[in-house]
């Protein structure tokens, strides 16, 4: 099994930047794939940006340009660089890895 720990979320401005943080434990050996899926209130949960263990990326058309997906040298850290953030950015943003594992969320808000 494994357990993800997301880190790092809170409140920003627009335009402003945020990194997150997800830690994962157990047995890490097998993850190959970890993504970031968000979810704003009353609406779906959606992929935001996927990181392979051969380092391929690929991120939502929303946050193109915007946001970068990457994993940390032992694999089992991955961040989120997210700039230029703007309100519709504002969600609770989950780790999640190619074995269905899920962390808790952790909440983003863009807002002046």
């Amino acid at each position: 099994q494994v357990q993800l720990v997301e880190s790092g979320g809170g409140l920003v401005e627009p335009g402003g930047s945020l990194r997150l943080s997800c830690a994962a434990s157990g047995t890490v050996f097998i993850i190959s794939r970890m993504d970031w899926y968000r979810q704003a209130p009353g609406k779906q949960r959606e992929l935001v940006a996927t990181a392979t263990s051969t380092g391929g990326t690929t991120y939502a058309d929303s946050v193109k340009g915007r946001f970068t997906i990457s994993r940390g040298p032992a694999k089992n850290t991955m961040y989120l660089q997210m700039n230029s953030l703007k309100p519709e950015d504002t969600a609770v943003y989950y780790c999640h890895t190619n074995l269905d594992s899920w962390g808790r969320g952790i909440q983003v808000t863009v807002s002046s």
